[in-house]
């Protein structure tokens, strides 16, 4: 009986297949969820990079705003103090002046009186934007700290998807969805305003 090369070629090659063939379709689905994941987390951060880099800005200017307003606050501080020296100063000297120059010294008076009155006032006006500011950039922080959180997060994840893809491992994909979650949850607080920060964590990383 003649053997017949192509029947041992087809039948290596069965022999050959068979094993891995169940184990093929399972690859490709694994390859093409942590592609589809990765994929998607990928533009998640990216929206969530361009409102941090906003909200980057506007902490910067809130902190420039603030220094302005404390700077204009000393100034006023300043002026005010001169006037109610000059005022006392007067006040003294207006004692022992002659009656003829007691009429000018109480225009003085009622003049250094309404300047300490006026920069004490706008001191008042310049301490409360100053406070306002720092309210604003802390009020930016904790969203900037929510985005921050996220970038962690789901950096995490990708990496272990990258891990995924190379072992071929279905429960590490599972397991890759806890930090992925966790990260969208913590990008979409910050997109949202969500009051939801943890702060233990945050004061552990920052």
């Amino acid at each position: 009986m003649d053997i017949d090369p192509e029947e041992l070629i087809e039948s290596a090659r069965q022999a050959h297949d068979l094993p891995d063939a169940p184990s093929q379709p399972r690859q490709s689905r694994l390859n093409v969820a942590v592609a589809v994941t990765v994929a998607l987390l990928a533009t998640f951060m990216g929206i969530c990079k361009v409102k941090d880099d906003n909200i980057n800005q506007n902490m910067q200017q809130a902190q420039a705003d603030k220094i302005d307003h404390w700077a204009f606050y000393q100034a006023r501080n300043a002026r005010e103090e001169t006037a109610k020296a000059t005022l006392t100063q007067l006040k003294l000297q207006a004692v022992g002046a002659p009656a003829s120059a007691a009429e000018g010294y109480q225009q003085a008076i009622a003049h250094y009186e309404a300047l300490a009155a006026e920069q004490a006032a706008k001191k008042d006006e310049l301490r409360k934007q100053a406070e306002a500011d720092q309210q604003r950039y802390d009020a930016l922080n904790y969203r900037d700290d929510q985005f921050d959180l996220s970038d962690a997060l789901l950096a995490i994840a990708i990496a272990m998807l990258a891990i995924t893809a190379l072992t071929q491992m279905w429960w590490l994909y599972a397991v890759t969805m806890v930090p992925t979650f966790f990260g969208v949850l913590m990008g979409l607080a910050g997109l949202g305003s969500w009051s939801l920060h943890p702060d233990a964590i945050v004061q552990l990383l920052s």
